[in-house]
C-alpha cells in the first residue's frame, strides 16, 4: 500500500523515520567509489537528503525530490548544516517525474538524468503492482538512454522491518525497455526507532544502528 505525503511528513515532524541514519548508505557510497555514480543524477525518495548531499560534495549535479514536504525542509537544513548549501531538493511526486516543473528543460522537455539513485523507495510499492508499474514508467520517462537505475531495496530473505521484497518482485517490474545487469544480496543500514523496536530486538545492534539485508540491483534504460 502507498502512502500519502502527511504519513511521511508524520515521520519527519515526529523524528521517527528508521531510514533517517544521518549518513549516506554504506551501499550507495560503494556504488560512487566504484564509479557506477555517472553525470547527471537523480535521487528519488531523497529524504533527509544524504545522499543528494554526499554527491553534490563530490561535484555531481544532483536533484534531490521528495513527496514529503517536512522530508525537504529537513533536506535543506541538513545541506546547510553540513556546508552543502548548494544541493537541491523538490517536492516532486515520484509517480509523475516526467510531470514535475522543476525538473523541465528551459524549452519546456523532461530533463533526463544518466544515473538514478534509489534508495528504500521502490521497496515502498511492493505490495502495490500498479503504483509500481506507474513508478518505473516514471523513471523511463526521466531516465536517459544508456542510463542506470541502481535500486536499493529491503529484503524479504530474513525477518525484519519495512516492507521488505523478494528479488522476483525487482525482475519482473523492469520489463520491455530495461535491462537488468546485477542484482545482488546487499545490506541497509536503518535507525531503531520505537516503532521498529520490537522487530529489531532480535537483531545485532550498533549505536543503535542495525544492518538488514537488502537487495541492490542496477539495471540500464535500453
Amino acid at each position: 500500500m502507498t502512502r500519502a505525503a502527511e504519513f511521511w511528513d508524520s515521520a519527519y515532524d515526529n523524528d521517527t523515520a528508521p531510514w533517517v541514519i544521518g549518513e549516506p548508505q554504506p551501499a550507495i557510497v560503494g556504488l560512487e567509489q566504484a564509479g557506477w555514480i555517472r553525470g547527471r543524477v537523480l535521487d528519488p525518495g531523497a529524504g533527509a537528503g544524504e545522499h543528494t548531499i554526499a554527491l553534490t560534495r563530490l561535484g555531481y549535479d544532483v536533484r534531490g525530490v521528495d513527496l514529503s514536504p517536512s522530508a525537504v525542509e529537513h533536506a535543506r537544513r541538513n545541506a546547510v548544516e553540513q556546508g552543502v548549501a548548494g544541493a537541491r531538493f523538490d517536492v516532486v511526486d515520484a509517480l509523475r517525474l516526467s510531470e514535475a516543473a522543476v525538473l523541465a528543460e528551459k524549452d519546456g522537455g523532461t530533463v533526463e538524468f544518466d544515473t538514478i539513485v534509489d534508495s528504500a523507495l521502490f521497496h515502498v510499492f511492493g505490495d502495490a503492482p500498479e503504483a509500481r508499474a506507474e513508478y518505473v514508467r516514471s523513471l523511463a520517462a526521466v531516465c536517459a538512454p544508456g542510463g542506470r537505475v541502481h535500486v536499493l531495496a529491503l529484503s524479504d530473505r530474513e525477518a525484519g522491518f519495512g516492507p521488505r521484497i523478494s528479488d522476483s518482485v525487482i525482475r519482473e517490474s523492469f520489463g520491455e525497455g530495461w535491462e537488468l545487469e546485477d542484482l545482488q544480496p546487499a545490506r541497509y543500514r536503518g535507525r531503531v526507532t520505537p516503532g521498529v523496536a520490537e522487530a529489531a530486538a532480535a537483531m545485532e545492534q550498533h549505536d543503535g544502528r542495525v544492518d538488514v539485508v537488502a537487495w541492490l540491483a542496477r539495471i540500464r534504460r535500453i
